[in-house]
């Protein structure tokens, strides 16, 4: 192993460690990987910045983009305007959803696919009066499952895609993806509509009144006008049972009150601690005569027209790991943050002092507009529809038009994907579905920084020999096994990876290694690239390989191992589906 080989071998393990222990952010993480490669001599410093203009890194910016503007023009609301149905059972709506789910993944970005279709399934589960936990995981896989359709269903497959180009000269066309995907699709649909959603740790009976992911916990401030003044904690119970509403403790001069502190006497200035649904605790406040400012109260807000926001908290926002005291929202954007769910669980931390994590649902107040402007500043996801954005639903057919029209062009092999996609954008721009504003800020940036920081480090363990050093190795450890064998363990392995980092980050590192192990046994590349696309897509164990997982989180009061118990036999599905429908369409020795 020569020294140049260590030196990489040695970056790789601290960023896999760094990445697997999440405490960094991926893209920081990522950039200042590829900052040590450049200093240590491993990447060129012409070279280092040469993954911001790759095709893959432009194709999945443009995806995003074009993601944004089929929502802006009401074509996904159009799609997914058939998914609600009183009366149906919940196999039924979870087939329904899954397939809607998995289409739309297969041609936008499947973060955008779940918001919209999330926000349908949890109106479906209160109107049937169903645990939304029954239903949204299974969403969520499907959503992640049909991004293996297509190439631009999902970044690993864009991945694949330039690696192999790279390695071969000729990259996989559109619909390459699409005979193992599909059949990995319908698969794992049939699966989470008629087994899967039964695996979940969740009643299989009515929900009470309102999910526990609703139930939000709130300080309220009590007003010299209050008529909570003057009662002791216990005697606002009532008023808390009518309105469906729990009275869990009392805070003054700034401490938190032992216990639940029924025994103390409310006076002016104190704040109830209450936890409830939005709609309940609207109720609580002005039958109390409460203020639902606190202690934030601010003249910018005051005498507007106000609205309650309920928002899911995503990896990569502001938001996470600061407290509402630290960003002083309030003070700083006139939005206060009224409430935060964290997956059904109480806490005993002021609301505006907890630091908030990836999956929490905050419950932001504040004058309708600016509250959209600071969830877009937060980088919030708005769980109801309430954003201030005018939906141009006029415009839904020209949207798909153009979009379908890039695709068309790009198979008949008229342009580029790339080409096609950014024609599409300058068209919605035109068109004013999409403002200039709205274009940068569709692009997940951290996803893009990680991508193209990666991709130099790559190529550099592929030109120094690492990727052929590790693909020896595991073909002389497996010699006495077949290569389809050898396949089924890259896959297997790939997917272990997928549950714990980024997916694009898995497909970066084992896409290369496939390659040299497939030159090694002298068998096409193909199969093991479609293996290691399907695998890098295959996160169902854990809520933090896929963000998909990580936003229903605290919606459907998940914990950390509810996911398995679908995702496991999910993933296994997956891997005796995928194995042989690869060596049929994409055989090891192409004839």
């Amino acid at each position: 192993m020569t020294g140049e080989q260590i030196f990489i071998f040695g970056l790789l393990g601290v960023l896999l460690v760094l990445l697997v222990w999440g405490r960094v952010r991926y893209d920081l993480v990522a950039f200042g990987g590829l900052i040590v490669a450049v200093l240590g001599g491993a990447v060129e410093p012409a070279e280092a910045f040469v993954g911001f203009g790759n095709d893959a890194v432009v194709i999945v910016a443009l995806v995003l983009i074009v993601s944004r503007a089929l929502i802006n023009s009401g074509a996904i609301e159009l799609v997914a305007g058939i998914a609600l149905s009183a009366g149906r059972s919940v196999s039924v709506h979870v087939g329904v959803m899954a397939v809607m789910g998995a289409a739309l993944s297969a041609v936008i970005n499947n973060v955008a696919a779940l918001v919209m279709l999330m926000n349908l399934d949890i109106e479906a589960a209160r109107k049937e009066k169903r645990a939304v936990g029954l239903t949204l995981m299974p969403l969520s896989f499907a959503t992640i499952l049909g991004g293996m359709i297509t190439m631009i269903g999902t970044p690993p497959n864009i991945v694949v895609a330039q690696i192999r180009e790279r390695a071969t000269g000729e990259p996989f066309r559109m619909f390459d993806f699409t005979p193992v995907g599909l059949l990995c699709a319908v698969a794992g649909i049939l699966f989470v509509a008629t087994v899967g959603w039964r695996l979940i740790a969740r009643p299989a009976g009515a929900e009470p009144k309102e999910a526990a992911a609703d139930r939000f916990v709130v300080e309220a401030k009590v007003s010299g006008s209050s008529k909570s003044i003057g009662r002791t904690v216990a005697e606002l119970y009532t008023i808390g049972d009518e309105h469906d509403v729990t009275v869990l403790g009392l805070v003054r001069d700034g401490q938190r009150l032992p216990g639940f502190a029924m025994s103390h006497t409310v006076g002016e200035g104190d704040l109830l601690v209450l936890e409830g649904a939005t709609k309940a605790i609207e109720g609580f406040v002005g039958a109390a005569g409460l203020d639902p400012y606190a202690e934030d109260t601010h003249g910018g807000v005051t005498g507007q027209s106000l609205t309650l926001v309920e928002a899911i908290v995503p990896d990569g926002s502001r938001m996470v790991g600061r407290t509402a005291d630290s960003l002083r929202l309030q003070y700083r954007r006139g939005v206060t943050l009224f409430g935060l769910s964290r997956q059904g669980k109480r806490f005993r931390a002021r609301v505006r002092q907890l630091a908030v994590q990836p999956g929490d649902v905050v419950l932001l107040l504040g004058p309708h507009a600016r509250v959209a402007q600071v969830m877009e500043w937060l980088g919030v996801l708005p769980l109801e529809n309430r954003r201030l954005d005018v939906i141009k639903r006029e415009k839904a057919l020209a949207a798909i038009g153009f979009f379908a029209a890039a695709i068309a062009v790009t198979v008949a092999g008229l342009t580029t994907l790339p080409i096609a996609l950014a024609v599409a954008v300058c068209a919605y721009g035109l068109l004013g579905i999409l403002s200039p504003r709205e274009v940068y800020e569709s692009v997940e940036w951290p996803v893009i920084v990680l991508l193209a920081s990666l991709i130099p480090v790559g190529i550099a363990l592929e030109e120094s020999g690492g990727t052929k050093l590790i693909a020896d190795l595991i073909v002389a450890q497996s010699s006495a096994l077949p290569a389809w064998a050898i396949l089924t363990i890259i896959i297997v392995v790939t997917m272990t990876l997928s549950d714990f980092l980024n997916n694009v980050a898995t497909a970066l590192i084992a896409a290369p290694i496939s390659i040299e192990v497939a030159n090694a046994l002298q068998v096409s590349p193909d199969p093991f690239l479609m293996g290691v696309a399907v695998a890098s897509s295959c996160a169902f164990l854990t809520p933090i390989g896929h963000q998909n997982n990580t936003i229903i989180m605290g919606p459907g009061a998940y914990r950390f191992g509810d996911y398995w118990r679908m995702g496991l036999p999910l993933e296994i599905l997956i891997l005796a589906v995928s194995v042989p429908a690869i060596l049929y369409f994409w055989p090891l020795t192409p004839g």
